[in-house]
């Protein structure tokens, strides 16, 4: 496989004031060709915050993005919508209802991103692609001509995926594409991106609080806190044998356990507020607080990820 994107020291800070809110800090990762990576991490670790900086939507205080060789980081927001390189990354949002215009039909709706980021004019050769589309989602093509509110929830999700899918892309991002869904509804959709990524051979960037299916669909995991990717490996290798505390108490948390006694409730985190994300002191470890096996060098030296074996890195003195 080759690298499809990177990033590199990639930083966002937000200024509060005479502060910094630290929301991505530092960020060392890549995804590879056909790979499909899970992003996960509490509310507030800056999940949605990365995921605005990929696509070129936020501007980025320092560091670099390359996208299949190319340096986008300096991309303007503004501009990036016209860009060459906007084609090959798109995304599905968490609700297919909010992220649908309300005053388009479903034809219309993937018509105008085939129109937009394509050379497609004719109306003949875009009514084509749009019905080429609907059929490689599963959306029927009497469907086409309803509005969003005509629309069932799995309906509106196959209408979101077909919009992004249409220009065939490289990456797609997905933002908890199913968390508002119904469970019978989530699994049919999970299959579907699971089929469109083989036959299409996209890559994947899976952000989801769902572990389980982010175990399930994902080859790697990348496990972030406070804004810095605190853990990442093979999907079955970190959620087997968590090596972070924080992975650990994140697999502690579920229901009935996924990985057969790896992590208890000894791992779930002690009580108490994470430490704030405005000016963080750089010499401390950012679990330190919640960690129920810090010591005293997690309070003057803060961990590096670095690599534990192969294809694992970790941030934590322990590791």
């Amino acid at each position: 496989m080759s690298v499809l994107i990177e990033a590199i020291d990639l930083v966002k800070r937000f200024p509060v004031g005479k502060r910094k809110l630290h929301a991505v800090d530092g960020l060392n990762f890549h995804i590879e060709t056909g790979e499909t990576v899970g992003l996960v991490g509490e509310s507030g670790c800056g999940k949605s915050t990365l995921v605005r900086l990929l696509t070129r939507t936020l501007e980025i205080t320092d560091g670099h993005i390359r996208f299949h060789g190319h340096g986008i980081a300096l991309i303007p927001p503004r501009s990036m919508a016209r860009h060459p390189l906007r084609r090959e990354i798109q995304m599905v949002f968490q609700d297919p209802t909010d992220s649908l215009n309300p005053r388009y039909t479903a034809r219309e709706t993937i018509a105008e991103s085939a129109r937009l980021l394509t050379d497609t004019r004719d109306s003949t050769k875009l009514s084509a692609l749009v019905e080429e589309t609907a059929d490689h989602v599963g959306l029927a093509r009497e469907l086409l001509d309803r509005y969003p509110h005509q629309l069932s929830g799995g309906q509106k999700a196959r209408v979101g995926i077909a919009r992004a899918i249409v220009v065939k892309p490289r990456l797609l991002i997905l933002d908890e594409p199913t968390a508002a869904l119904d469970v019978s509804v989530q699994a049919v959709i999970l299959q579907l991106l699971d089929r469109l990524k083989r036959e299409m051979r996209m890559s994947f960037l899976f952000v989801s609080h769902d572990l389980n299916v982010v175990r399930l669909l994902c080859d790697r995991v990348m496990v972030m806190y406070l804004g810095q990717i605190v853990e990442t490996g093979p999907a079955q290798d970190v959620f087997l044998r968590p090596l972070h505390p924080y992975t650990k108490a994140l697999i502690a948390s579920l229901p009935g356990g996924l990985t057969g006694g790896a992590a208890t409730e000894a791992d779930l985190l002690v009580g108490g507020d994470p430490q704030s994300p405005i000016d963080p002191a750089p010499n401390r470890c950012r679990l330190q607080g919640r960690c129920p096996r810090g010591f005293e060098r997690c309070g003057h030296e803060a961990p590096a990820l670095r690599a534990i074996e192969d294809h694992r890195q970790v941030a934590c003195h322990l590791a």
